[in-house]
């Protein structure tokens, strides 16, 4: 069941973002903010790492997949030590099982592979929401998404989603379905505001703080 937007606190939102910042994420303001968030050189990082045929070497893309996290400045760097070190004590046919995972999510069933990452986090204590959504969001930053669990819950809270249930741990269900969401507010949005999902749901935590100040 697809959640109902509250179109009206929606472009609230988008109001007061637009009236601190008219020129949107290329407002002088955010130079601070965005001078870090390189998200085309991550994209191209991630496809180049993680392409089809790297997948006949399990190694090469276990390698890839945290390099990939290593590179993003949204990822906790006590996360990104914790993987490193989860990764180093992998087998060969560990490594086999994780990359059969990483395709399936990046190129195959997106369920079953969402949910195989999700368990071979879990064995580690690192199935979290950061971890899983990164990945599918570098290869694809206008259809996938990152997940950041206070952002999501913020969303959820202010916009009145009472159909979406967050979980702190991942779950493709809820991802599916929240995401869906995701992608029709774009909709409704001005183009500046979602040139890139990670972006777009960092307008939400800007926007959402602004009205709450207010």
């Amino acid at each position: 069941m697809r959640a109902k937007v509250n179109l009206e606190k929606l472009k609230d939102l988008e109001s007061e973002f637009l009236y601190r910042y008219p020129k949107g994420f290329k407002d002088e303001h955010f130079f601070p903010t965005m001078k870090k968030f390189k998200p085309e050189k991550l994209e191209e990082f991630a496809k180049e790492a993680l392409k089809k045929e790297n997948f006949s070497n399990p190694s090469l893309i276990v390698d890839g997949f945290f390099k990939t996290i290593q590179k993003s400045v949204m990822v906790s760097l006590f996360d990104k030590l914790k993987l490193k070190d989860a990764l180093a004590t992998l087998n060969t046919y560990e490594k086999d099982m994780l990359s059969i995972e990483i395709y399936e999510l990046l190129y195959g069933n997106k369920k079953e592979g969402f949910e195989g990452l999700v368990e071979f986090l879990s064995e580690y204590n690192l199935a979290k929401w950061t971890l899983v959504s990164i990945v599918p969001y570098s290869i694809n930053r206008q259809k996938e998404y990152f997940i950041k669990p206070t952002t999501t819950k913020n969303i959820i809270k202010y916009l009145e989603l009472k159909d979406l249930v967050y979980k702190p741990k991942p779950s493709f269900e809820f991802y599916d379905n929240y995401t869906k969401v995701l992608t029709e507010m774009k909709t409704k949005l001005e183009k500046s505001l979602t040139f890139d999902n990670a972006a777009y749901t960092g307008f939400f935590k800007i926007a959402i703080e602004l009205c709450e100040d207010n």
